[in-house]
């Protein structure tokens, strides 16, 4: 019996979700900037008894709200140094695909183009394939002022996610490629779920001294445990 904890406060939606025994439960409130007040709250109430059963924790890592992964990161970093346990990073772009799979918005074979407001007019990107009801990644993860966007391939493309608040400056070359668009969608900790469960069995995690966000940018960068310096 395996049980991971999911974490992600990317975006404006702040969640947790706990996957036991085949079952998921999920805690999940949009409330801009009040992360750090809500997250505690929702992580006793999912775990009263702590989380000394779980196997392990996932986190949204990136990209996303630069406070928004400090607070995920530090969130899990704290529970598996506490309980030894192994992390699971799970990017947030492929979250918001397998967010998009789990609501019938995109399916087996297709290309997604997963986005999220970058603000100050830019927005991270990645390009996905759904293989066996997972997204698998065929771009890094970007960001680009809008009207920069050039995608690797040229089949026709689910777009999702709030990067397409910018869509009247996305190049026609690539909006011509988008047979739908949810502009609306936000990743949940419940859709990193399915992809840390595969990460676990291939043995893709990290120790908690090794939790880091992806920011995308090189302008901001996440000091490790290590030198984060000596704890007070």
């Amino acid at each position: 019996m395996t049980s991971i904890l999911a974490i992600d406060t990317s975006t404006d939606a702040c969640s947790v979700a706990l996957w036991d025994s085949n079952t998921v439960r999920v805690l999940l409130e949009h409330a801009p900037r009040r992360h750090n007040q809500l997250l505690l709250g929702m992580l006793r109430k999912l775990l009263p008894q702590g989380p000394g059963n779980l196997d392990a924790v996932a986190y949204g890592c990136g990209p996303g709200s630069f406070t928004g992964l400090r607070i995920t990161a530090s969130a899990a970093q704290g529970i598996c140094y506490a309980a030894q346990l192994p992390a699971l990073p799970v990017s947030t772009l492929a979250a918001q695909v397998q967010s998009a799979i789990r609501l019938g918005l995109a399916g087996e074979g297709d290309w997604v183009l997963s986005t999220l407001d970058a603000h100050i007019g830019e927005l991270y990107w990645g390009l996905y394939r759904v293989v066996d009801g997972l997204p698998h990644a065929a771009s890094a993860a970007s960001a680009c002022h809008p009207g920069e966007l050039a995608l690797p391939v040229n089949e026709s493309l689910v777009a999702v996610g709030s990067g397409l608040h910018y869509a009247d400056q996305i190049p026609d070359t690539c909006r011509a490629r988008f047979s739908a668009v949810h502009t609306e969608l936000l990743p949940s900790a419940e859709d990193i779920l399915p992809l840390a469960q595969h990460a676990l069995l291939a043995g893709e995690w990290q120790p908690a001294e090794a939790v880091c966000p992806v920011y995308v940018r090189d302008e901001v960068r996440w000091k490790k445990l290590a030198e984060q310096g000596p704890r007070s």
